[in-house]
């Protein structure tokens, strides 16, 4: 990134912080200015300013200490300020731009007085170093930024740039946002899926690093859908895109990302606030330190002495140190997140998870694998026209296990259905062949008064009934996986604080039961309708000391993913509107990267506690000592860009964190 401006120098750094919702510093939103402040901390020039300044100062102060030349003392004044030019005059300008604006107290016009100040008591070195010193701070800033979005940033080198789509019986090479839905588009073996599809070839292999944080390649199989930001492994493949560009799962990612940082934490805010309220402040309690001497020590005053310790007092009471790291240690936070396939929407929401101890989780897509397959099929007629009739009305469903029963039935012949209708939490109704076809669980049975064998109600697994013009047909048996990692998942829930877990499924209570046992899940209700979780989260809710996570992936999780604290949803296998309504995204639909996301929350917490608890200590203790003649404008240089400093590593550490 270039500086277009020849601001090669720490505001601007400071500047394009803002320009990336990094707001570091106390200009009000909307008070930026346009320009285009970048660095790319590779390019010399970015450093060049310092480096002359540097180099300038050590010579000046050789020429006063060590060498002690006569004649340097004729060219001493114009030497340093030529010395403070490179890093002073950008600050100045900022200092123009921002009175320009009405934001008269700011870091630069802090800087910008303490350093000209202390050149006019002829305490040159000293005010070359602060601003030297206060550059360098910003540019370990900027360097720490690049470092914190690394994770994120990554995101974009996956998008694909082009599209090779088959028209007019030929592939042509177009951008991704011109494929339209339903065109067939062609990828070769290393290189990147430009948009969501469905797999045409037999099968291929992923890597799915990019959308999941996973490393292990996946095998995709025809007819499944592949997503934008895969990498194919194998062979050439066609794909044919479900979905507009706009509309991939990538990116949506790279908008839930972007988002993230304009979310603020209650912390983060707090300090912009209180930087515009602190800085102010000090300003004023700087100029009362060299007039009100004047009234107690009367002829015993003297101006030069009050002076220095006034400029060397604004030295260290500027704000950076919190401004930079705070945001800082939120962003590296969403980005360490990030690298462990978890997205959450907001720094608001990282503070937030940190207070969590109650989650209610849903089971199917969930703990479950969500993959169906047909066990067994009971009727009392053929079994061919059952299955006809069953898949004719289950084609209509993307749910799991309606896809299950399509996939089981394969290339039987399917009756086309009419007057599809939803019966929320039960099936589905139609007209399939002028007769009326119910399909779903066993409410639906009761719920039309259809006679049916009550043992049915006793079968521990999934069943999906079939009822014909009024009369009960049979049954097929689904069997869903536990996955791997759940019950570690619920393991490390209670070790991180969850005092409750709580699961709901509309799935069979039978189901529910048996899982929860496997498990160890604290409580957990089957046989629930969407309208009935949203009420039982509403009665966990009434309790206001529980800070309340919902779990889900499916779009009947949706109402509930609204209401509760904090809505995650499982992000590869979850609907649209399930992973849209969260908070949180778990790209790689783990169930146990709840237990990493709060430990995330807790770090990035930690850390920013550390940072203000260290500059608030430091400042006040240098402040009293600068207050009281101790303190020279050497310590004021630490109290301000060395506090800064430590706090900038300390929040990249998260960075280096194992979750």
């Amino acid at each position: 990134m270039n500086h277009t401006h020849d601001k090669e120098d720490s505001c601007c750094i400071k500047k394009h912080a803002e320009k990336e919702h990094i707001h570091s510093h106390s200009h009000e939103e909307g008070e930026e200015h346009d320009h285009n402040h970048g660095g790319d901390p590779s390019a010399f020039k970015t450093y060049l300013p310092a480096l002359v300044t540097f180099t300038m100062l050590l010579i000046g102060i050789a020429f006063d200490n060590i060498f002690k030349v006569e004649a340097f003392a004729l060219v001493r004044p114009y030497w340093y300020i030529i010395a403070y030019l490179p890093v002073g005059i950008p600050v100045l300008q900022e200092v123009w731009e921002t009175f320009k604006a009405k934001d008269f107290f700011t870091e630069f016009s802090l800087m910008s007085i303490a350093t000209i100040g202390a050149f006019c008591i002829g305490q040159y070195p000293e005010g070359v170093t602060v601003m030297l010193f206060y550059t360098i701070g910003e540019l370990f800033q900027m360097v720490a930024v690049n470092r914190a979005k690394r994770n994120i940033k990554a995101l974009l080198d996956v998008r694909a740039d082009i599209a090779n789509v088959f028209r007019k019986g030929k592939y042509e090479t177009v951008k991704p946002e011109a494929v339209e839905i339903g065109e067939t588009i062609q990828i070769k073996a290393g290189e990147k899926i430009p948009l969501d599809g469905e797999l045409i070839a037999e099968k291929s292999s992923f890597n799915t690093a990019a959308l999941t944080g996973e490393s292990k390649p996946k095998t995709i199989n025809k007819g499944e859908t592949v997503l934008a930001g895969m990498l194919n492994l194998d062979k050439v493949i066609e794909i044919k895109v479900t979905k507009a560009f706009a509309d991939s799962a990538l990116s949506r990612i790279l908008e839930m990302v972007q988002n993230a940082t304009t979310r603020k934490a209650k912390t983060e805010l707090f300090i912009r606030k209180f930087a515009k309220i602190y800085t102010p402040i000090v300003f004023f309690l700087a100029l009362a330190l060299v007039t009100i001497p004047i009234l107690i020590l009367g002829s015993d005053y003297n101006f030069q002495t009050w002076l220095y310790r006034s400029l060397v007092f604004l030295v260290i009471s500027c704000p950076c140190a919190l401004v930079i790291s705070i945001p800082l240690g939120y962003f590296g936070g969403i980005g360490a997140a990030s690298a462990n396939g978890i997205l959450f929407k907001g720094s608001n929401f990282l503070d937030l998870i940190t207070k969590l101890n109650t989650v209610v989780m849903d089971k199917t897509g969930t703990l479950t694998k969500g993959v169906f397959k047909v066990q067994k099929v009971e009727s009392n007629i053929d079994e061919k026209e059952f299955l006809n009739f069953l898949t004719a009305v289950e084609a209509k469903s993307t749910h799991p296990i309606a896809k299950a029963i399509v996939e089981y039935a394969g290339e039987k012949e399917i009756h086309p259905a009419e007057n599809i209708e939803e019966i929320a939490g039960m099936g589905l109704k139609g007209i399939v062949n002028g007769k009326e076809i119910l399909a779903g669980n066993v409410k639906l049975l009761e719920k039309y008064k259809i006679d049916f064998d009550s043992k049915i109600k006793d079968i521990e697994e999934s069943i999906v009934v079939l009822a014909i013009d009024g009369k009960f047909a049979g049954y097929v048996l689904i069997a869903d996986e536990i996955k791997e990692d759940s019950a570690e998942a619920i393991k490390q829930l209670h070790l991180n604080g969850v005092k409750q877990v709580v699961m709901l499924s509309g799935d069979k209570a039978s189901i529910v039961k048996k899982v929860a046992g496997i498990l160890r899940i604290d409580s957990y209700y089957g046989d629930l309708l969407p309208e009935d979780k949203v009420a039982k989260l509403e009665e966990i809710k009434k309790d206001k000391t529980k800070i309340v996570a919902f779990v889900g992936d499916g779009i009947n999780d949706t109402p509930v993913l609204a209401i509760s604290d904090i809505g995650i949803a499982m992000g590869a296998m979850g609907s649209d509107a399930a992973i849209e309504t969260a908070d949180v995204v778990i790209q790689t639909d783990q169930p146990s990267k709840i237990a990493t996301a709060i430990k995330i929350g807790k770090a990035t917490k930690n850390v920013v506690i550390q940072n203000i608890v260290l500059a608030f200590a430091v400042k006040a203790l240098v402040l009293i000592l600068g207050a009281g003649g101790i303190a020279t404008m050497w310590e004021a240089v630490f109290a301000d860009v060395g506090v800064a400093f430590l706090a900038i590593l300390n929040a990249v550490r998260i960075q280096k964190m194992k979750f």
